[in-house]
């Protein structure tokens, strides 16, 4: 349909016709036939409108069958409606539209869907979309394509029919019934009997075909006809001299020289004969060698058929053209769009051997060389478009035109005429639309039409701003393309159906427009005129018939047999069909992870096969082999990767055809895996095996559709302080700071205990003291809690006053001194100020020069205030009566300089700045300088303030803060292990630690939950994924992977600290030094909080106070690390129990069980097998370890490729096993690794140089054992005089050789990898036993295939599972490797193991460099140089041999190797940590490459 341009405008008026046509869609469902051009858009959008209106609770859907239909449809919708108009298409590969939970935000979202018609159908079969439910109009564009088994007609067969009948007037309801359906067209049928046609079209679309009756006359002054024509030309034999060239080198070739059928006489050579890939490969050949259908002798055919039909119907001169065009691009540098691309390097290289040999002669661009060797159809052709331009011009008019023709190829062909010949050459502007490719021309390797894909929309632009007057186009114009009305069309081909003619003839759709169609024979092609236009008027009478309103079309539809059988799920509704099967089974096999050198497909066996036995060996192949009719049975083969009862199924000989018993087959196999739980409730893979309640966490949403925050709400920090009854009365304890007399304590909660050996130590330069604290019984009345309140104040104000209000007493703990610990000398100064300040303008402040006088000047002061109120602070010193010296009087001039001339008078006092640390639980730096504070001042005492403190005092006004924060964080771990894990082993975790793991970053504290989170993330993998393969037995590893992607992934874990409120006891404040005050219960002034909380409201108790009520923005990333870090502080605290105890608390989705009842669970699903492969003795040799379960073993072994029935699955399973474990052992151990105290970012770069690809590779390739043999060797004199002795000798067995596979090319790899690992393991030896740095760029070198590594991993799980979970006999297996020296070696000596590439960007990074790599590619080579500013570093650039991406890897590694020797990088101290983040600050650039460079 291409009328979208009388609908573009929202505010185009509606014409009659189109009024009668909406309103009879609101009497019954319809399809509106009109010709192209009509505004049949215009109608559906009216439809649509009224829908929206009265529908609210469901969607209307608009189905068009291309994808730039449904573009094109979907911004004319929009731009009419004031609704969401979603569009979806399978151009999309949207993956993400597979997910339950997102189809229902969609559907909330959204007014109106535009997609093809294969995604609702998709979304119908998965249950994703209830059609009674959710739909409430269908409107189906370009109707007539609603044919056989297409996807229209399954939507209406599958689902349509399967609703309730629609009641009169049932909207608003959201009842369970059929939606109503709206179809459009200008060609209701293909051909054919026109009452069937109709009838078949009305039955599947449940509709009645209808045309403008009352404003029939209306339309046609609209929708005008275009003028028929036609041309007769002559046909006559023409000849190429360059296309029979190209024959004559076509028809001599063997089937049997190209290198496909070369390659699977080596495949079938190399396979065991009888086994089943022996059979598909013998019927594989026999069928190749039989049809010639190789991909190249295809495409070399299809060549010369094209070239055969270019020369009869364009001419020679159009041939010739075409096979040097064809010559000349498969000839041309190879890239994306090269039309050999496609081909490997033997076939390219057979390919163009071939064409090598085709001589041509170049074509002439001379016009008469061009006008006289062209065809008979092409003079027509021109004279024909000269003479609608000359009518068109003399109604002045600008000429449109638009050519159709069959091939894609002649669509190119034809155009190079016509911007050649003489008489069109600049007179007509051509351009050529050819489309996508279709399933035909997929096959073809050479194929020119490739180049055009870029630039038909640049046509279709072009042909309406008038910059060309002729397209040349593929039936693709015929519609789905929005393309204006054209003066002329013509067909250069003529149609195949009636929807062609029709289709194409609704392009001539301006006024005085023409069509002509171009016969060879008058007779045969005129009579296919006759009858379309025969058709097409009985059409027009059958839905211009009043009579057939009263009709019910769905009564007469037939369902086929096959529709009786179907896999329904009831509840989702999700059901699939025997249509719709084989490609759902295809789907699952393409999900499954990849393994190395085999594709996951389910493999189809006819039975019985096609071929005889070795045919394609037979001498005599010339006897024709008689189709077998039937019936047909089929075998299907699922990937080794799925455990034996669910790789082979099988039906019997009952089937009509090949294609019914394969979906047969399937449907079986399919049925299988659902019920044994590898499909979802929507009959899909498992792409998200977690909970559905996980499901609205997937993060490919559409825009409009609200994404997964990166943030939770949460309630602020608990409050330690803060009792959980109101009623409770206050706790006594006494505090002790070492050097100072003790203090009672009062907190409403029960404070912890600090011993000598629990107590925290306090840091300050030069001191270094504890804080014990113990309770005791002391008189709590409220006179004692008066005075404590009192105390309190007076301890906290004397610093940090100015952030406290004088009048709050309602402290969150309270301090007071012991009986007989007072000090009558300061009362007595306190109670003169006093009596001296009576309106408490400056309590506990006096004025210094009052205070000496009346006090005798008083040695024993502690802080003094350079003013009053709260001025800057300092220590006192003395008094001083002695005059300064002129270099004193000028530092204390310099301070008053605010007093020009200020008198000095004496006494002065002697103070000296306040120490800078606040936070005294952080060790003092070995750095710090004790004579750093030691500078000395002079004040004048009579604009001196002294603090009306004691000595013991202040020091308590300056550690009580970092005290009560360490009491603070131990209260809050003791309410954690009291109220979340009560009643559990959990509680028993040491304080301690706790508070570590509670600790976030941002708390600032000397330590925090960042390692354990290291080793709670692995800990936490480990135990999921033994509970996953215990509990999964027939999954494989993909559905492993992604289910413990769910389970553990940040959202769940922050799920589940949300769940559980354990956000509450995450200690996320600081202590803010300077900033620092004391904690209350009530809420007077927020300003200077220590938290950055929000306070959204507060709560108030009975006595009106109000409390702190308070939310902040916390990521997900602190919650979920929260969660891990626990784990691992359990995990230290007691092993794998506690820490399975901990993952359980969480629930995190899984079925925890204690890890012996898992691994034994897995232990006894383990068979026994008494034919065994030879090659088990000597891996175990290599591996110091024998298997009790020797199958395990062979698991480990077996590649996804290898034929032989063991009863093992391939090894993916226990690779996924080995890969935790692995990362099990690493992580602990650089944990645990002396003296090292590993941040995050060290042991994540540590554990990547030990379990990456490369190095697990090496080890596999370097592993073997020697075996002693004997061989008879001849010694002594000639023939009977010999003797023959055995010698003794040494063979090696690899356990890269001990791999079970079926495959050549693994054969092929595992050898030249092994050549690699020769000529490498010098260097990567040195560099692993020897060498300060980590052997990157050797290790990456050895371009290892995964295999290697994975055989490695597969083993370790092995091993781990027959061991029953012992850790330390897998660290036994890995030390006999020699993998455990490499570890220790690289811990012990600091080995740097920053990888290249990342220290070259951190150094980037840091001198605000721009980094760039700069790679070529000529001649087989690559080379890569460093770029630095754009500016090429001299000595970086490296060339290898191009293999593919490995190889481009290797050398932009080896590149940044030399750079970072050029900048002698090697010994900068690399914050590994800062890796993972992303640095955001802009830097100032350093100095030129040049300057860098001579550092």
């Amino acid at each position: 349909m291409a009328d979208t341009d009388v609908a573009t405008d929202s505010t185009v008026r509606t014409r009659g016709y189109q009024q009668e046509m909406l309103e009879e869609s609101l009497k019954r469902n319809i399809i509106v036939a009109m010709g192209t051009g009509s505004g049949k858009t215009h109608i559906a959008v009216l439809r649509l409108k009224i829908e929206a209106e009265r529908e609210p609770h469901k969607l209307s859907w608009f189905l068009a069958p291309t994808v730039v239909l449904c573009e094109q449809q979907k911004g004319v919708i929009e731009a009419a409606l004031p609704v969401n108009v979603g569009l979806i298409s399978g151009s999309l590969e949207p993956e993400q539209w597979k997910n339950a939970e997102l189809w229902r935000s969609v559907i909330a979202s959204y007014r109106i869907m535009v997609t093809t018609p294969q995604v609702l159908l998709d979304a119908l079969r998965h249950g994703y979309i209830h059609m009674g439910q959710d739909i409430g109009l269908i409107i189906f564009d370009e109707v007539h394509n609603a044919t056989g088994q297409a996807p229209y007609s399954r939507i209406m067969q599958e689902f349509y029919l399967a609703c309730p009948p629609r009641a009169i007037d049932s909207y608003g309801d959201n009842a369970n019934v059929r939606p109503q359906i709206m179809g459009l067209t200008a060609s209701p049928i293909f051909g054919g009997n026109a009452v069937v046609a109709s009838r078949a079209l009305e039955a599947t679309l449940d509709c009645t075909i209808r045309s403008p009756r009352r404003s029939k006359e209306e339309l046609e002054q609209f929708v005008h006809i275009p003028v028929f024509k036609h041309v007769l030309y002559c046909s006559e034999p023409l000849f190429s001299t360059n296309l029979a060239s190209f024959n004559n080198i076509f028809r001599r070739l063997d089937i049997e020289a190209d290198p496909f059928v070369k390659s699977l006489r080596k495949k079938l050579a190399k396979t065991t004969p009888g086994t089943p890939d022996w059979k598909r490969l013998d019927q594989q050949l026999s069928k190749t060698v039989s049809k010639k259908n190789t991909y190249t002798h295809s495409g070399l055919r299809h060549v010369s058929e094209t070239g055969q039909v270019i020369c009869s119907e364009i001419g020679p001169w159009a041939a010739d053209w075409y096979i040097c065009r064809v010559l000349e691009l498969a000839k041309s540098p190879v890239d994306a769009s090269s039309v050999v691309s496609d081909l490997n390097h033997s076939e390219r290289g057979y390919l163009l051997k071939i064409l090598d040999k085709v001589v041509v002669s170049p074509v002439s661009f001379e016009p008469e060389d061009i006008a006289d060797d062209l065809s008979d159809k092409v003079r027509h052709l021109v004279a024909c478009l000269q003479a609608e331009k000359s009518a068109t011009e003399d109604r002045n008019e600008a000429y449109s035109g638009l050519i159709f023709v069959e091939r894609r190829e002649a669509v190119l062909v034809l155009a190079e005429v016509l911007s050649h010949h003489p008489e069109t050459k600049g007179v007509f502007k051509v351009g050529t639309l050819v489309g996508g490719v279709d399933n035909g021309y997929k096959t073809s390797p050479l194929d020119i039409t490739r180049t055009q894909r870029k630039v038909q929309d640049l046509t279709l632009v072009d042909f309406k701003i008038g910059e060309k007057n002729v397209i040349v186009s593929t039936s693709v114009a015929e519609e789905g393309i929005d393309i204006q009305a054209c003066c002329s069309v013509i067909r250069f081909d003529p149609p195949k159906n009636m929807a062609g003619w029709a289709q194409s003839r609704g392009r001539a759709r301006r006024q005085h427009s023409t069509f002509t169609l171009m016969f060879d024979d008058d007779a045969a092609n005129r009579k296919n005129v006759n009858d379309w236009e025969r058709l097409e008027a009985q059409m027009m009478a059958l839905y211009n018939d009043p009579s057939r309103d009263l009709m019910s079309p769905a009564d007469d539809l037939d369902d086929e047999d096959d529709n009786s059988l179907e896999l329904k799920v009831e509840s989702t509704g999700a059901r699939l069909s025997l249509h719709g099967v084989i490609s759902h089974l295809n789907h699952f096999c393409a999900v499954i992870p990849n393994s190395s050198h085999i594709d996951h497909k389910p493999i189809f066996d006819v039975d019985p096969p096609e071929m005889p036995e070795g045919w394609h060996s037979f001498e005599n192949r010339t006897t024709a082999i008689t189709p077998y009719p039937g019936p047909f049975g089929a075998k299907v083969t699922l990937p080794r990767l799925l455990p034996k009862e669910l790789r082979f199924f099988e039906t019997e000989r009952i089937h009509r055809s090949k294609l019914s018993a394969f979906r047969h087959v399937a449907m079986k196999a399919y049925r299988a895996l659902y019920e044994n739980g590898l499909l979802n409730d929507n009959l899909l893979p498992l792409t998200s095996v977690g909970d559905p309640s996980l499901e609205e966490e997937v993060q490919a949403l559409l825009k409009e559709v609200e994404k997964r925050a990166g943030t939770a709400r949460v309630s602020i920090q608990m409050d330690p302080w803060s009792p959980a009854d109101e009623t409770t009365g206050w706790y006594s304890s006494e505090i002790v700071i070492t050097g100072l007399p003790p203090l009672l304590l009062f907190t409403r909660v029960r404070p912890t205990e600090w011993s000598d050996k629990t107590a925290p130590i306090l840091h300050r330069i030069g001191w270094q003291g504890s804080v014990t604290l113990r309770p005791i019984s002391f008189d709590s009345s409220p006179e004692t809690i008066a005075r404590a309140r009192d105390y309190t104040r007076r301890l906290f104000w004397c610093i940090n006053g100015s952030r406290m209000n004088w009048d709050d007493l309602d402290f969150s703990y309270l301090f007071l001194s012991l009986p007989g610990s007072d000090d009558a000398a300061w009362d007595s100064r306190r109670l003169w100020h006093a009596q001296q300040d009576l309106r408490g303008d400056s309590p506990f402040l006096a004025n210094a020069l009052a205070l000496g006088e009346q006090f005798s000047y008083p040695s024993d002061l502690t802080l003094i205030r350079n003013g009053p109120k709260f001025n800057k602070a300092y220590t006192f010193v003395r008094w001083r009566f002695e005059p300064l010296n002129s270099e004193e009087e000028e530092d204390f001039r310099t301070l008053y300089a605010r007093f020009p001339n200020i008198e000095i008078t004496y006494p002065l006092l002697v103070v000296e700045s306040l120490p800078p640390r606040t936070n005294f639980l952080i060790p003092v730096p070995e750095s710090a300088n004790l004579s750093a504070s030691q500078k000395t001042f002079h004040l004048l005492p009579r604009l001196a303030y002294a603090t009306l403190v004691s000595e013991a005092e202040v020091q308590y006004a300056f550690l009580l803060p970092s005290a009560l924060r360490s009491l603070a964080m131990a209260m809050t771990v003791d309410s954690l292990r009291d109220t979340l894990f009560s009643n559990s082993h959990l509680a028993s975790a040491p304080q301690q630690l706790l508070i570590t793991a509670m600790s976030a970053p941002v708390s600032q504290e000397k330590s925090n939950y960042q390692r354990l989170e290291t080793l709670g993330d692995t800990v936490l993998k480990f135990l999921s994924s033994l509970q996953f393969l215990g509990e999964y037995p027939l999954w494989h590893e993909g559905y492993l992977t992604k289910k413990m992607g769910l389970c553990v992934s940040n959202g769940r874990l922050a799920k589940a600290n949300i769940a559980h409120g354990l956000y509450k006891w995450i200690i996320r404040d600081r202590m803010l030094g300077k900033k620092w005050k004391p904690s209350y219960f009530t809420v007077i002034d927020m300003m200077e909080d220590s938290t950055t909380t929000e306070v959204e409201d507060v709560d108030e108790d009975m006595d009106g106070k109000k409390r702190k009520k308070g939310k902040q923005d916390l990521s997900t990333k602190v919650l979920a690390d929260v969660v891990e870090s626990l784990i691992g502080a359990f995990y230290l605290h007691g092993g794998f129990p506690l820490a399975l105890e901990c993952a359980q608390f969480f629930d995190l989705g899984i079925k925890w069980q204690p890890l012996p009842a898992r691994i034994e669970a897995m232990l006894n699903r383990v068979e026994t097998h008494d034919e065994l492969p030879s090659q088990l003795d000597s891996v175990e040799e290599m591996l110091g370890y024998t298997f009790t379960r020797k199958l395990l073993l062979v698991e480990a072994l077996t590649h996804a490729s290898y034929q032989q029935d063991l009863r093992t699955i391939s090894y993916e399973r226990l690779e996924f096993a080995g890969d935790a474990v692995l990362d099990m052992i690493v992580t602990e151990h650089l944990f645990h690794a002396e003296g090292k105290d590993y941040s995050p970012g060290h042991m994540f770069h540590r554990k990547s140089a030990m379990v990456n690809a490369s190095i697990l590779a090496f080890f596999c390739l370097g592993t073997h054992i020697d075996k002693d043999t004997q061989m008879p060797r001849a010694t002594g004199g000639p023939h009977g005089n010999r003797k023959f002795t055995l010698q003794a000798q040494s063979q090696q067995t690899y356990l890269w050789q001990c791999l079970l596979h079926s495959n050549s090319r693994i054969l092929d790899d595992q050898r030249t990898a092994f050549a690699r690992y020769l000529l490498r393991r010098d260097e990567i030896d040195e560099g692993l036993q020897r060498g300060q740095i980590f052997p990157w760029a050797a290790l990456t070198r050895l371009q290892a295939p995964k295999f290697l590594s994975d055989m490695i991993e597969s083993l370790i799980g092995a091993v781990f599972l027959d061991s029953s979970g012992n850790l330390d006999t897998v660290r036994g297996v890995l030390r006999k490797l020699g993998w455990m020296q490499v570890l220790e070696r690289m811990v012990c000596a600091d080995v740097d193991v920053l990888h290249p590439v990342s220290q070259l960007n951190i150094w980037a990074s840091k001198n605000g460099k721009k980094l760039a790599y700069d790679f070529i590619k000529e001649k087989g080579d690559i080379t890569c140089a460093v770029l630095v500013d754009g500016e090429e570093v001299e000595g970086t650039r490296v060339t290898d041999r191009y293999q593919g991406k490995l190889t481009q890897d290797e050398v932009r590694l080896v590149a940044a190797e030399k750079a970072i020797v050029q900048f002698r990088l090697r010994d900068v101290n690399v914050n590994y940590t800062a890796l993972k983040h992303k640095t955001t600050k802009k830097r100032k650039r350093s100095s030129s490459l040049a300057s860098l460079l001579k550092i």
